[in-house]
């Protein structure tokens, strides 16, 4: 239980912490909740209810995250179901579980590494000449995906179903546990998230932010970490297990929570 004790931040969306907060408290540790993007709805879901109208017409449709499944589907599921030819990709567990609790299997997905290139190396989209592709995600994001299919050949149409925002939270709790010298880890999954929660603690809190172990699954994340100065960045595997993973085999090298 090299866990037990240690405060562990989660800073997925609120939607999205459950699943590994919960294996944190299994495991031993105090998740601390702290949510750094803010999921909304698009100011005008007719973009949504036109997609529904037109899947029929796209040979594979393309769910970025989960909340890009989330978003998407309460929309498009309420006025058609969805059509028994149009292959699904996705990219990670929990975008697949996601769909998988929508009804949607047999998805095409990675799965070892959870990012745009890994999805780009499977074969399924390798020949994709003539193909009609609709890319859900939310505003902005990476065009890595769309522009590699586009070379390959495809037809690409991005759907922006979602927004995402810095929450207005109050970092007083996160500044009292480093004070007390108990906050020990923090978990980060995005970059544009790293960046809000950089902002957010302020500039107390960066200051021990750079001290703290910080558990990233991408190399991209770890890089953004290393530039806002962060000395103590921990690669992972990917996704909620590659977290787990790389919190367990740390701090069991560690000693327990009081020694430090």
């Amino acid at each position: 239980m090299s866990l037990a004790g240690r405060h562990v931040v989660v800073t997925r969306p609120a939607g999205q912490a459950a699943h590994f907060a919960t294996a944190l408290s299994e495991a031993g540790a105090i998740p601390v909740r702290f949510p750094v993007l803010e999921i909304r709805d698009i100011e005008d879901p007719a973009v949504l209810l036109d997609a529904a109208i037109r899947l029929d017409s796209f040979d594979l449709a393309v769910f970025v995250s989960p909340n890009a499944i989330q978003k998407a589907l309460a929309v498009i599921l309420a006025r058609r179901a969805w059509p028994g030819g149009l292959r699904v990709a996705t990219i990670g567990k929990s975008s697949e579980r996601e769909l998988a609790q929508h009804g949607i299997h047999d998805v095409i997905s990675p799965p070892l590494r959870f990012d745009s290139e890994a999805l780009l190396e499977l074969p399924e989209l390798f020949d994709m000449a003539g193909k009609r592709v609709i890319i859900f995600r939310g505003d902005g994001g990476r065009d890595v995906l769309g522009d590699t299919l586009t070379a390959r050949g495809a037809s690409v149409e991005y759907l922006s179903c979602y927004r995402r925002s810095k929450p207005q939270l109050d970092p007083a709790p996160l500044l009292k546990l480093w004070e007390q010298g108990r906050l020990d880890a923090v978990t980060l999954t995005s970059s544009e998230g790293l960046r809000n929660f950089f902002d957010m603690v302020g500039r107390l809190g960066q200051a021990w932010l750079r001290k703290t172990p910080a558990f990233v699954p991408h190399a991209r994340i770890a890089e953004q970490a290393q530039a806002l100065g962060l000395t103590r960045v921990i690669p992972t595997g990917p996704g909620d297990d590659g977290l787990m993973a790389g919190l367990v085999q740390y701090f069991a090298s560690h000693g327990n929570p009081a020694a430090n």
